[in-house]
């Protein structure tokens, strides 16, 4: 038998073979003791229910907004990472931008609208609330960190219309426009359903291919489609079903999948390739409101586009294809099904050894 230590509490020498909560009626036996031995010798006994090795707690992670910086900031761990974009041409495919921000006020931003009869400013708010999420600058006071890689070199082209709608047209030549441009970077949180089954546009797939040969890398909002609270998982929608093309889905502040996002439930395509933080993100706003947190895999996508925009700077090898091998290989593994988060929550480098120590098994497209 077992000798052992009566104790109320847990609070006893990790020497001893073994202790009883008495209130319980639970004995927890050291690691030091034959738990083979012990396991028949216990569960011999009419008044044992249960015999089971113990086992390790670990703390389940939320994130959440503070003074300084915003639980997307932290999650990516974005703060601690030396980096900001500089030196990077990131491109934000939207609604446009509010030049007048006093986040965006006074930056040098290269900007086209490709929307017939309207200038590149934003008449919805979309578009300042995706740049600000991978490039702004807060320049107010108490105002928490939001923007992921601040000193990017930015370019917003208006693709989408003040009702938040736009052509395959517009969209098409604007992702022309951002490649020839020189964009290591371009971010669409923009897209369309699909069909289960449907297969990728040969435009977009193409398009994607060619950025990659010219250094860049396109990432695209998976979609919000699902509403996995009744068991429904939508496909991930276009241009992010592409495979050349990096498909964001959403997580929350407890990295758990987002009810509303797409997964990868089409071949061919049709994967999340990696996650982002996409629930109650706080981010800029055309003026008067200036601030506004938003949910979506639209909010996702920016924060990838950002962490992108930093591993470009601290590699000049990082660029298409490699870029997209790194933002993968370096993802937070989370435990979830690829089909939901791809390799993870993506990170961004924290110029140490470390960097890239997460696994991935993603696959990477063929440049």
């Amino acid at each position: 038998s077992l000798s052992a230590m009566t104790e109320t509490t847990a609070e006893v020498d990790s020497n001893v073979p073994a202790i009883i909560l008495e209130d319980i009626g639970i004995a927890i036996v050291s690691e030091s003791v034959d738990t083979t031995a012990a396991n028949t010798s216990l569960m011999a006994e009419e008044s044992v229910v249960e015999s089971r090795p113990e086992f390790w707690m670990f703390d389940i992670q939320q994130f959440q907004d503070t003074a300084d910086r915003t639980w997307g900031i932290a999650a990516t761990s974005t703060e601690t990472s030396p980096f900001t974009g500089e030196g990077i041409k990131l491109a934000v495919l939207d609604t446009g931008l509010d030049f007048g921000h006093p986040d965006f006020a006074g930056r040098n931003v290269q900007s086209r609208s490709f929307v017939a009869g309207e200038t590149v400013d934003d008449g919805r708010g979309h578009g300042t609330h995706c740049a600000g999420t991978s490039t702004g600058h807060t320049s107010a006071p108490g105002i928490p960190r939001y923007g992921v890689a601040p000193d990017t070199e930015l370019h917003v082209g208006k693709v989408l219309n003040n009702q938040g709608s736009g052509r395959e047209r517009d969209i098409l030549n604007a992702m022309l426009w951002a490649i020839h441009s020189g964009c290591q970077v371009i971010s669409m949180s923009l897209g369309r359903p699909v069909r289960q089954g449907e297969l990728p546009s040969v435009a977009y797939e193409r398009l994607g291919q060619l950025a990659l040969n010219s250094g860049s890398l396109i990432v695209a909002a998976a979609g919000n489609d699902s509403a996995r609270r009744f068991g429904f998982i939508a496909p991930v929608g276009a241009p992010a079903n592409s495979r050349s093309i990096m498909a964001v889905a959403a997580v929350d502040q407890a990295l758990g999948v987002a009810d509303f996002s797409s997964g990868g439930i089409n071949p061919n395509g049709g994967e999340v390739d990696i996650a982002g933080p996409g629930v109650g993100v706080f981010s800029s706003v055309p003026r008067p409101r200036l601030y506004r947190t938003l949910s979506g895999t639209s909010m996702a996508c920016p924060h990838v586009a950002g962490v992108a925009a930093l591993w470009a700077q601290s590699d000049a090898n990082l660029r298409g294809t490699a870029l997209w091998q790194k933002l993968t290989g370096s993802a937070r593994t989370l435990p979830l099904p690829a089909r939901d988060v791809g390799s993870g929550l993506v990170q961004t480098p924290q110029g140490g050894e470390d960097d890239g120590k997460y696994s991935s098994t993603s696959e990477v497209p063929m440049a």
